[in-house]
């Protein structure tokens, strides 16, 4: 089968395709055939390894799982002899990044790893972008304690995670400040946001009103910036580590001091979390945005564009056409 694969660490350019062999699924697996698949942050980081951290789960030296891609949509082909809740022919869709694996035509899931069946109306593009902002978003949420009534601002409101955000917090009740650029502040509004922070002419923290918690989805501020507009109790979460790890070590000190902190959640997902994901999309709470898409001989032009920061949403890349 086609995938792209990449044998060590670096650049977009390290990504190649090549032909290696179709998986075999296990008892308790399913092969999946792969019609969409995402580039994201995730992908990025794991084959650059910017952060040594990440070479203790992909590779000291060099990448174990050679083929990325964590976030997929495609057609169950068969299944090992032990799976029940899935069959030949489901249309399924979610997120893998421990072994990856859907940047190829191919790959093989747990049956019950981060995976459901796709929502009827939705196309495998489409589908694709659910679950990898989602689940970021959701899990920052959760550890926040979002609840209806309360005043959030997410910086970085027109990314993957930043535009599921919106979406999630306002599902969950609270009113939303969202930061973005120019260009995105119509879309921002359509996503509902209840107010909008263009950065490029007005500055963020001049809002005149504390938040209850502030959600940086692309980790381009820190604690002390965003620390005077916090409420009393505030809380402040950054999807990056922060310069020389301090979100880390804030995560581990403010929370003994009362008032402000920081936290720093540890990203997990689950098939229920999946299926959350599906139900939001179903009512209409959610609904993924789409930047553009390449296919998948187009990785390293799709990754130097992702790597600009300046993407709307995702980044679909197109194995093949339904």
């Amino acid at each position: 089968m086609k995938a792209i694969i990449h044998t060590k660490y670096g650049t977009p350019e390290v990504l190649r395709m090549a032909e290696v062999p179709k998986p075999t699924p296990n008892d308790n697996e399913v092969l999946i055939k792969i019609y969409a698949a995402t580039v994201n942050r995730t992908d990025c980081g794991f084959r650059s390894a910017e952060y040594f951290i990440s070479r203790f789960f992909s590779g000291l030296f060099k990448p174990k799982n050679q083929i990325l891609g964590n976030e997929f949509a495609g057609v169950i082909e068969s299944t090992g002899k032990n799976v029940t809740a899935f069959q030949s022919g489901d249309k399924v869709f979610g997120y893998n990044d421990i072994t990856f694996g859907a940047h190829a035509e191919y790959m093989v899931m747990p049956e019950t790893g981060a995976m459901t069946t796709m929502p009827a109306n939705l196309t495998f593009e489409e589908a694709a972008c659910i679950s990898e902002g989602g689940h970021y978003a959701l899990c920052d949420i959760r550890a926040a304690k979002v609840k209806a009534g309360q005043n959030i601002m997410v910086y970085g409101a027109s990314g993957a995670i930043g535009s599921a955000a919106v979406q999630l917090a306002k599902y969950f009740g609270a009113t939303v400040t969202a930061v973005c650029n120019t260009k995105n502040v119509e879309l921002v509004k359509k996503l509902g946001a209840d107010a909008v922070v263009d950065y490029t002419k007005e500055d963020f923290t001049k809002t005149g009103q504390p938040f209850d918690f502030v959600f940086d989805a692309v980790g381009k501020t820190s604690f002390g910036k965003c620390k005077p507009i916090l409420g009393k109790n505030g809380i402040y979460i950054s999807t990056e580590l922060g310069k020389n790890g301090a979100n880390v070590f804030l995560a581990l000190s403010t929370p003994l001091y009362g008032g402000k902190k920081v936290l720093f959640p540890l990203p997990t997902i689950s098939r229920e979390d999946v299926g959350f994901l599906k139900e939001l999309v179903i009512n209409g709470h959610f609904k993924p945005v789409i930047d553009r898409s390449y296919r998948l001989g187009e990785i390293v032009e799709a990754t130097k564009y992702v790597e600009t920061g300046q993407k709307t949403g995702n980044v679909v890349i197109v194995v093949l056409s339904d």
